[in-house]
């Protein structure tokens, strides 16, 4: 990876700062395992979803 490539990666995530913690009485999660855990359930709802392909000319 070129330096220019790294920089702009660097400037769009910055990770030096703490993370973000959400708290729902005894349940405390960060913010990034929850957007995680977010797209997962959508991936998982469209897979449920979408029609699975079907072979054609096969009985």
């Amino acid at each position: 990876m070129s330096a220019v490539t790294q920089g702009a990666l660097a400037a769009a995530v910055d990770l030096n700062g703490p993370g973000h913690y959400l708290n729902w009485g005894v349940i405390q999660i960060s913010a990034a395992n929850l957007v995680i855990i977010g797209v997962m359930i959508v991936v998982f709802v469209l897979a449920l979803l979408l029609p699975f392909p079907k072979g054609r000319g096969r009985r």
